[in-house]
């Protein structure tokens, strides 16, 4: 799978260093997968949440943050929409990122 919106995690992982080894797993991990579908990223990631829209919830460093990312199977593409802590993600009501 290709990566995109790198950018947007940097941002955040500038004040959240502490995220930084779980997120590059998550990276290396992604970046080395072929998923085709649902159930092979859910064989890899039981714990990720489809929330609709081809959007995905990934958590991360032990559910202390959780990162929402776009993933196209077909285009073996995942874009990074936002990152954040778990309690940020629960103030996420009615947004378009969702």
């Amino acid at each position: 799978m290709f990566v995109f919106g790198k950018d947007i995690a940097e941002f955040f992982l500038a004040k959240h260093e502490i995220l930084r080894p779980s997120y590059l797993k998550w990276i290396d991990t992604v970046e080395a997968a072929t998923f085709k579908n649902h159930n092979e990223l859910k064989a890899i990631y039981p714990r990720a949440d489809y929330v609709g829209n081809e959007r995905y919830v990934f958590d991360l460093k032990g559910n202390n943050f959780r990162m929402i990312v776009l993933t196209a199977f077909v285009g073996q593409t995942m874009f990074i929409r936002w990152i954040g802590t778990h309690a940020e993600y629960s103030k996420l009501k009615d947004c378009s990122i969702m």
